[in-house]
């Protein structure tokens, strides 16, 4: 590999920009794992963005890495697509990362339903810290970030710094609608969350997702009635 986070700095990230500038997701994937290899990880949180970015990497490079972080709380639908996908897509290393503390000892030790009362608290133990865990074995990761999801992620690149994880973060969705991304899922019959269909336009763990009222932020569900957005994996 011939990237080095640490020797990168803005003017080499604008230059990697510029010249991927008008690939396509495909074209930036092949990019991706031909400068990092085995040093790329995925980690999908399995939405529908998921599903286009799996089938996409599948293409370009059948036993890719991905990780999903279980905490321990999310949905059953959610699981059960994971089976779907585990089936689907064979060839795929697919690894479920756990915190350290199980439910019942985050509970002995900060106390009952966390999540409510201090949520960053949670997502940090439960999301931030096995996924600096996972990512510390890589020299970059993919993310499904979609620029039009919410206005903290409107300027997302398609190679960023990441200086949360230390890392580099590819984006091969950025430029990618809503409509185009279930079109994609339409035509290549791909599995999706079925609480997709229920009003749940974005999912993550069952105590922190409600659904969501037509023409409202597709975000507004996550962590709702508290100024929190981000679980602090994209910050």
């Amino acid at each position: 590999m011939d990237i080095n986070y640490q020797a990168l700095i803005n003017e080499d990230y604008e230059r990697l920009n510029k010249e991927l500038e008008h690939k396509d997701s495909l074209e930036v994937l092949k990019w991706a794992y031909r400068e990092f290899g085995e040093n790329l990880v995925y980690s999908c949180s399995f939405g529908v963005e998921g599903m286009v970015l799996i089938d996409l990497i599948s293409k370009v490079k059948k036993d890719a890495t991905i990780v999903f972080l279980d905490t321990d709380f999310h949905f059953k639908e959610t699981y059960h697509l994971i089976d779907k996908v585990k089936k689907r897509y064979p060839s795929l290393n697919i690894e479920l990362a756990k915190p350290d503390l199980t439910p019942e000892e985050q509970k002995q030790q900060h106390g009952d339903r966390l999540w409510e009362r201090d949520p960053d608290a949670c997502c940090n133990i439960r999301k931030m810290v096995p996924l600096e865990r996972e990512l510390s074995r890589y020299d970059a990761w993919i993310s499904g970030l979609r620029r039009e999801q919410s206005p903290t992620r409107a300027n997302t690149q398609f190679v960023n710094r990441d200086n949360r994880f230390k890392s580099i973060k590819i984006c091969p969705l950025i430029h990618w609608k809503e409509e185009e991304i279930w079109m994609y899922v339409k035509l290549h019959q791909l599995d999706y969350n079925e609480l997709h269909d229920k009003s749940y336009p974005s999912i993550g763990c069952e105590y922190c997702t409600k659904p969501v009222a037509k023409g409202e932020d597709p975000r507004s569900g996550r962590w709702a009635n508290l100024a929190k957005t981000e679980c602090g994996l994209h910050k």
